[in-house]
């Protein structure tokens, strides 16, 4: 069909001329020469001698830095605790209860109970010579305390009969001393203690008691 049409139209479908050849600005790979590796072996003389290379520092790993710090702690902590142990072992028991054979232990005590209520209600098992209730230095109660009667038996009977009763709405729990009746107890913040909320701590920086029994 376009050999009918004018010529002012067929000269838009002539081709353009061809592109005209310009050389690479680089030569080809397959043009260049390869490259020819020689090898180390002339500068082996200028190696160090292995007998007189410094031995590299040993580098630790995180684990093993990790693994150094835990065990820092645990001797420092070890430490303090044996420091504390000692002097627990070597406190002032001049405000304590006069005989601990006599004394009962109450806990879980509600912080609005008062002396003389645990008086009221511990009188009834025996005559009481001293109630005590264990306070921080801040003077806030601590949740504990100590009872001393004037027999061991009624010490005994009230240690029977009071386990368990409620005070203020708390049940409460009752033992007899052991801080001076046995040798190798040591309290709870020193790794010692019965209670089971505190079992995998081994010490604790808790040394705000105010121990007066």
């Amino acid at each position: 069909m376009t050999q009918y049409l004018p010529p002012h139209l067929l000269a838009l479908f002539f081709p353009r001329p061809p592109i005209p050849y310009l050389p690479p600005v680089k030569p080809l790979l397959t043009e260049k020469s390869p490259i020819r590796y020689s090898g180390v072996s002339g500068y082996v003389s200028f190696f160090e001698d292995p007998s007189e290379t410094p031995q590299k520092p040993l580098v630790k790993t995180k684990e093993e830095i990790k693994s150094e710090k835990r065990r820092q702690k645990e001797q420092l902590l070890s430490f303090k605790l044996e420091q504390e142990i000692a002097d627990f072992q070597l406190r002032d028991t001049s405000s304590y209860t006069k005989d601990p054979y006599k004394t009962l232990f109450i806990c879980r005590l509600s912080y609005e109970t008062t002396e003389s209520k645990l008086r009221r209600v511990f009188s009834k098992w025996g005559h009481i010579v001293c109630v005590k209730l264990i306070l921080t230095k801040n003077e806030k109660p601590t949740g504990y305390g100590f009872i001393e009667y004037s027999r061991r038996s009624e010490m005994s009977y009230a240690y029977k009969e009071a386990d368990g009763i409620k005070i203020d709405g708390r049940r409460i729990l009752v033992d007899y001393e052991r801080g001076r009746t046995r040798k190798d107890w040591l309290p709870r913040r020193l790794g010692g203690g019965k209670g089971k909320t505190r079992a995998l701590k081994t010490y604790s920086d808790n040394n705000n008691i105010d121990k007066k029994c």
